[in-house]
């Protein structure tokens, strides 16, 4: 994977051995804690520029009461969640949810941590071979095995970063996980909080819907299993019931003759746009191959311009039978038709025609680091505000 995202320059008095010279501005509540005497003592003149004017209210910056519960068990957690009804929320590494409180957005007084239940916080192989054979997302040659790799609700994005299981079966996942948020996002938060919260710029929400990825949802009326193209339904919406969990995620790995790519661009924190591509072709992928090989499957997802991350179908068509050797005009064909099949929206991250410009400019990138990956080839170009994995 390639971080090429230009790194912005830090004021002067936060770089180590910075040189004397006066603080910024910045709000009290802000402050990191001082150390020494004086640490928490706030400057009078903080405190009077801190202070919002007459009638209005402060911000809230804290977070309200609640009553944190511990259930062991699934049916202990849907039970109380059922209980409780809309003055609770499920609770696992928090990343959103208690930003969302301490805004005042949202204001349950009963969490309900799900970390401590049994398979929540596991990785793992389950078969996916039914009564008769195997499934219509494992059929024609996606996972001869007929396995699919599961990841618990609970799991970290830092554990699946790390996951030896992830990095021998789906080893994009574990790539892109590295470069989910920051640091501190990932070492807390959660796979399953991350798509339950159906935040239209998630990374993994993209790249799963190429994996053919599952959601198990359990509630007291038993267990279902929903495609994640249907459980996320906009923008902070999802077909969960409020007395549901959403216990793991399913994803069915590419066959061996896949060559994938995952390209996200963006200046902030959360990325503008994303594109995941898979090639499968009708041979092995790497050095040596020949020419002519032709692409039989091929994957496109987009995410973060839109309200929810979408497969393009259509671009997919496009592909199929193209030859790896001749991409290019395959490649442009199907980056056009993907745009055009986008519904972004005039927001801070640019206008809905911009976004629909950089998607195709950016699948057809996609495309062809994957190319290049089935032919063995490391891609060496560099795009500026970009990530790839």
């Amino acid at each position: 994977m390639d971080d090429q995202r230009h790194a912005a320059r830090v004021p002067g008095d936060d770089r180590a051995g910075a040189r004397a010279g006066p603080r910024r501005d910045r709000l009290h509540h802000l402050q990191p804690a001082a150390r020494g005497e004086g640490a928490y003592r706030v400057p009078p003149d903080d405190r009077r520029r801190d202070r919002p004017s007459r009638g209005r209210a402060r911000p809230l910056t804290v977070l309200r009461p609640f009553t944190l519960h511990r259930p062991e068990t699934a049916d202990e957690a849907c039970a109380l969640l059922a209980r409780l009804g809309e003055d609770s929320a499920a609770y696992a590494g928090g990343t959103e949810l208690l930003l969302m409180m301490k805004l005042g957005l949202l204001r349950p007084r009963h969490l309900v941590d799900v970390k401590r239940i049994r398979g929540f916080g596991e990785i793992g192989l389950e078969s996916h071979l039914g009564p008769r054979g195997p499934s219509p997302a494992t059929a024609g040659g996606a996972n001869s095995e007929g396995t699919r790799l599961t990841i618990g609700a609970a799991v970290t994005h830092r554990a699946v970063e790390r996951s030896a299981l992830v990095g021998a079966r789906c080893p994009l996942v574990g790539s892109v996980a590295r470069h989910v948020a920051n640091v501190r996002v990932r070492n807390v938060g959660t796979v399953g909080g991350n798509l339950a919260f159906a935040d239209p710029h998630s990374d993994l929400a993209t790249l799963f819907l190429t994996l053919a990825a599952s959601v198990e949802l359990v509630s007291p009326r038993g267990r279902r299993e929903l495609p994640l193209a249907d459980f996320v339904r906009g923008p902070w919406e999802t077909a969960r019931a409020s007395d549901e969990l959403l216990a793991a995620v399913r994803l069915t790995p590419w066959a061996g003759d896949t060559a994938a790519a995952y390209v996200k661009f963006g200046v902030h924190e959360r990325p503008t746009l994303a594109v995941a591509a898979a090639l499968r072709l009708d041979g092995p992928v790497g050095a040596g191959r020949r020419g002519g090989d032709r692409i039989v499957d091929a994957r496109v997802a987009v995410g973060c311009v839109g309200p929810k991350p979408e497969r393009a179908a259509a671009a997919e068509a496009c592909l199929r039978g193209a030859s790896v050797a001749d991409l290019e005009d395959a490649a442009r064909a199907a980056s056009d038709i993907a745009a055009a099949g986008v519904d972004p929206a005039d927001d801070l991250y640019g206008s809905a025609d911009y976004k629909r410009e950089m998607v195709a400019v950016f699948v057809r990138r996609a495309l062809g680091i994957a190319a290049a990956r089935a032919r063995g080839v490391a891609p060496a170009t560099r795009f500026p505000h970009a990530v790839v994995a």
